[in-house]
């Protein structure tokens, strides 16, 4: 849970597009749009659990999905950027769609490889170390955490955008300048992850750079 809670933290395509969903659309079709996105994170870290050879051997996949959500972080910050500077459009509409906010929130977490990877190195930690065990009890109760930590991280992002949005009042536009240009920084490190090979696929073969020593402050805290 707590490892899950931070690594929502960062900004990130999912996170931010909550914090905007939030902003325009309210809480309630925020909370959908997460609980979309969880519910597909959960089923990818189960599915790496039982089968991480499979995983690590599924680069061609990896690296179209990368792309994919390239061009989807890049459509969401041109839909941004359209609504700060078209006074009659206040909304994303990309996010704003009359898609069900639950099936928006799990296509964009399926199309989304980041978390395949991160989970991948912090279940190989956690196996080496023995914390976790190769039992279905384990692998329960961890998923059970990771749902909580990352459901409460995108909670911070979700009351966070109400709040701004609150704060801005009329001035809307403002927010999705700042959005649009979190899509757009999000946008240029994915590329550049992608031509640098600090891609999905450089993560699996090297899980233990996505951990960065973090693991003893987290599972010895007195260390």
């Amino acid at each position: 849970m707590l490892v899950s809670f931070l690594g929502s933290l960062p900004l990130g395509t999912l996170n931010v597009a909550a914090m905007q969903i939030s902003a325009t659309n309210g809480i309630y079709p925020a909370i959908l749009f997460a609980c979309g996105s969880l519910l597909v994170e959960i089923i990818y870290v189960r599915v790496s659990l039982v089968a991480m050879d499979w995983v690590r051997k599924q680069e061609k996949i990896f690296r179209i999905l990368e792309w994919i959500t390239l061009a989807i972080v890049i459509a969401l910050a041109i839909s941004s950027f359209y609504a700060a500077v078209t006074p009659s459009v206040k909304e994303n509409f990309i996010l704003s769609s009359t898609l069900n906010r639950f099936l928006l929130g799990a296509t964009m977490s399926a199309l989304n490889p980041v978390q395949i990877p991160f989970w991948f190195g912090w279940s190989t930690v956690l196996f080496t170390k023995n914390v976790l065990l190769p039992r279905n009890d384990h692998y329960n109760t961890y998923i059970v955490g990771i749902g909580l930590g990352t459901f409460i991280g995108n909670c911070v992002f979700i009351y966070g955008g109400q709040f701004v949005a609150d704060k801005l009042n009329d001035n809307q536009h403002i927010l999705n300048w700042v959005i649009g240009g979190i899509f757009s920084v999000t946008a240029i490190i994915q590329l550049w992850k992608i031509f640098s090979k600090k891609d999905a696929v450089h993560q699996l073969e090297h899980p233990e750079e996505i951990t960065h020593g973090l693991e003893d402050k987290i599972i010895h805290p007195k260390k």
